[in-house]
């Protein structure tokens, strides 16, 4: 006969288990991730005086160059 006790299905373990298994694969993983990527920050520039604000960057002329037809 089955014990009635238990809550925990056999099922339901092994669940527990793999999430835990692919959350501790995932943490060994992100710091080496975290430690190699590190953004660099670009040169800020003056604000304009009389508001506005925009400037035609390399990376607003890149997107106009892959909107071209």
């Amino acid at each position: 006969m089955r014990d009635q006790s238990s809550t925990v299905s056999r099922r339901s373990l092994f669940a527990g288990a793999a999430t835990v298994g692919a959350v501790a694969a995932a943490s060994s993983v992100l710091p080496s991730v975290v430690k190699n990527h590190v953004p660099t920050a670009s040169p800020s520039l003056p604000k304009p005086e009389r508001g506005g604000g925009y400037s035609l960057s390399e990376h607003v002329q890149q997107y106009y160059k892959t909107t071209r037809i």
